[in-house]
């Protein structure tokens, strides 16, 4: 019985291409009370591989979250799969504003200690209490208020290319930073005023505003289904979109266009650019905005030393990696001191 993935993303890109067929991305999440997070996890990847659908989905005993791209003509059955699991039934499901067949290459489902980190050691914060959820009407209708706060509760690199207007954009690299961030800086709010919060998809702000409730803020409220959600209704209904800028997305295209507002710049250069890139050199990978021009100029990189790196032979630079490890410590997101225009 296959429980892991067999193909490279080269040979599963390829026939994807061979296959030609219409594929949607679509994410979703969900706070329950998993007993077995492994055999769950085996379950749903026995199931999505029949399937043929690829992508990344995290379980926990807490829940799961899972972005996904799935064959159009599969995705009755894929839904059908989805009602069968009784805490999944009619489960939100955010479908992307722009698809791309190659969003994902890979199925991947791994089984994480939780669904969202927070570094959290209170059990006596209970996730499942959480805040209020709002639609997009609703949600511009707060957030005009004088008495509300609204907070964005992605990380720096998100935010920086879009965001809401007058939100308040903690610089932070992680959710699990911002939590204490912001209970601090708004700790004479607890009391009267509107604490609204938002993220890409609605995972981070529930578990947010159970915590905050948690701590005693009486006026809790998240936008239901995140910026995505927000974008269908916003055009579905007609209504005053509040967004400026990129929504940015965890697959290959790192980010949706919202608005036309270009609120970012090129971290080289300076000039208006809102289009995330990872460094071409394979020991490096940093994540940065670079315009066209940069681009092409430094061949796709970072920096002139990992410019020179990547301009090796391909054995050259194996070599240079050899011994090295490689880890999330590496790929960083935008923080670096070679990138000179980063806010």
């Amino acid at each position: 019985m296959q429980l892991y993935n067999t193909l490279s993303a080269k040979e599963r890109e390829a026939l994807i291409e061979e296959a030609g067929l219409e594929r949607l991305t679509i994410s979703f999440y969900k706070y329950a009370q998993i007993r077995n997070p492994q055999l769950f996890r085996n379950h749903l990847f026995i199931n999505w591989s029949e399937q043929d659908v690829l992508g990344r989905i995290y379980v926990a005993s807490e829940g799961i979250n899972a972005q996904l791209s799935v064959p159009a003509i599969n995705f009755d059955k894929f839904k059908e799969h989805l009602d069968s699991i009784s805490f999944l039934e009619n489960v939100r499901l955010n479908i992307a504003i722009e698809h791309d067949n190659k969003s994902f290459l890979k199925l991947k489902v791994k089984v994480r200690e939780k669904i969202v980190a927070d570094g959290l050691k209170d059990d006596t914060f209970d996730v499942t209490k959480k805040g209020t959820h709002v639609g997009a009407e609703d949600f511009n209708k707060l957030i005009d208020d004088p008495d509300t706060i609204l907070v964005d509760m992605r990380n720096h690199y998100e935010s920086e290319i879009g965001h809401f207007q007058n939100a308040i954009t903690p610089d932070v690299d992680t959710f699990r930073d911002s939590l204490d961030i912001i209970e601090k800086d708004l700790a004479e709010f607890k009391e009267n005023k509107n604490l609204v919060m938002y993220c890409t998809g609605g995972i981070r702000c529930e578990k947010a505003s159970a915590y905050y409730r948690h701590k005693g803020f009486k006026k809790v409220f998240q936008l239901e289904g995140g910026i995505i959600e927000y974008t269908r209704q916003v055009k579905e209904k007609d209504l005053d979109n509040k967004f400026i800028g990129k929504n940015f997305v965890f697959d290959h295209r790192r980010g949706e266009r919202i608005s036309e507002d270009i609120i970012a710049k090129c971290h080289q250069c300076g000039s208006p650019c809102d289009t995330h890139v990872n460094c071409a050199n394979e020991a490096c990978h940093l994540l940065f905005i670079q315009c066209e021009e940069c681009a092409t100029k430094m061949n796709d990189c970072c920096s002139d030393k990992c410019k020179e790196i990547h301009e090796l032979p391909f054995e050259e630079q194996k070599a240079l990696r050899k011994g090295k490890v490689v880890s999330n410590k590496i790929f960083k997101k935008g923080r670096s001191e070679v990138l000179k225009y980063k806010k």
